[in-house]
């Protein structure tokens, strides 16, 4: 096996196949990247010209990715993966060649050459295959969406179901739910279906999901393959599969509705800059507490206790109430306007201790919508 390939195009390839070996792991050939090179020669000559496959896999996930390379001489290798990427990032930019030398992998590269042994062949699983393709959405749409709703994933490990993200497919939509009991995101985007009647109800780990989306690169479409106990993703010569979480998530739609709330419109950038100001002084989970005022057409943001509390004043429409007090937990409200990047925001509220939904101003087919519970006011 031979080949020559650019250092930042190989190192790009390793790192991005690399996502998914694990930490640590009793199989040790897990922790291995099957080099698998096309085309070129075999060995007796040819146009040297070629593709590189890339592959890795853990028990959980896989990743594939296909670039460019010349090969001399075509065969496989499988090296471990973390040590290839260490070696890639100090590599002298430039041309790299690799090649396997006996029971020795070699890189080099401008006067500089590393060693590596190989792992046995034999030993390594084969990669689950992608599963069956149901349609494609934009990569930068689909980034986006996940990103939004990630943030309300649930971290307890104990409850694995509620550390995923919902994707559900339907009709020419793609809905993306995520919730750990105290909040819940939503985010729907178009999609175009493989073929009519496609739908879909899976669970994808959060965190797996998260760092797929953003390694998918920011234009043209993914695939989106599904069956009863994977997800797959295709994008732009790299393919990489998830096992689904089991369970379901409870349904958003009865808790999205929302009966006669009173609306609030504010600056987005001025309330998220408030909360991380007045936050300051709100020690452990004691609550940032938001007061709107129709009269004043304002909203008074408080927290702490005491001697040390901080206040802001911010501009603010008020219908449906003549004044409203709630409060909500700093951390999860930072990170439910964080996740919205329109000029301004819009709070449906139906009071103190009730739920409170946030959502863009304007609504429309992208439509993002995060609800949290607010919690009793603790100020006078």
């Amino acid at each position: 096996m031979e080949f020559r390939i650019e250092r930042s195009a190989l190192t790009d390839a390793v790192s991005w196949a690399a996502r998914v070996l694990p930490v640590r792991s009793p199989v040790p050939v897990l922790g291995g990247l099957l080099l698998d090179t096309e085309g070129g020669g075999d060995g007796g000559g040819g146009d040297g010209g070629g593709r590189l496959r890339i592959s890795g896999l853990d028990y959980e996930a896989s990743a594939r990715i296909d670039v460019d390379a010349e090969v001399p001489r075509r065969g496989k290798v499988l090296v471990m993966g973390r040590r290839l990427l260490d070696i890639c990032k100090v590599l002298p930019e430039g041309p790299v060649e690799c090649a396997v030398e006996g029971s020795r992998f070699t890189v080099s590269g401008d006067g500089a050459r590393f060693g590596l042994s190989v792992l046995p062949l034999d030993d390594y699983p084969a990669l689950p295959p992608l599963p069956r393709v149901r349609g494609a959405v934009d990569a930068e749409l689909f980034a986006a969406a996940v990103a939004d709703v990630a943030v309300a994933a649930g971290r307890d490990d104990t409850l694995p179901v509620l550390t995923g993200i919902r994707l559900e497919l339907d009709g020419d939509t793609m809905t993306l739910a995520a919730t750990d009991r105290y909040r819940f995101a939503v985010r729907t985007v178009p999609w175009r279906a493989a073929a009519p009647g496609e739908a879909a109800d899976v669970i994808v780990s959060a965190r797996r999901l998260t760092e797929i989306a953003r390694s998918l690169g920011r234009s043209g479409p993914v695939n989106v393959a599904l069956d009863a106990g994977s997800a797959g993703f295709e994008h732009a010569g790299t393919r990489t599969t998830v096992r689904l979480l089991e369970g379901r998530l409870p349904r958003h739609e009865k808790l999205f509705a929302m009966e006669d709330p009173a609306a609030a419109v504010v600056d987005r950038v001025r309330l998220t800059e408030a909360v991380k100001r007045v936050s300051v002084v709100a020690d452990g989970d004691s609550p940032v507490q938001m007061t709107f005022s129709r009269a004043d057409a304002s909203v008074l943001l408080r927290a702490g206790y005491e001697d040390d509390v901080a206040s802001q004043r911010l501009p603010a429409a008020l219908e449906g109430a003549e004044e409203l007090t709630v409060a909500f937990h700093p951390g999860y409200l930072a990170d439910a306007l964080a996740s919205f990047d329109g000029p301004s925001l819009r709070l449906l509220l139906l009071g103190a201790g009730q739920r409170a939904m946030i959502t863009d101003e304007t609504d429309s087919a992208t439509a993002h919508r995060h609800l949290l519970m607010s919690v009793r006011p603790q100020l006078a």
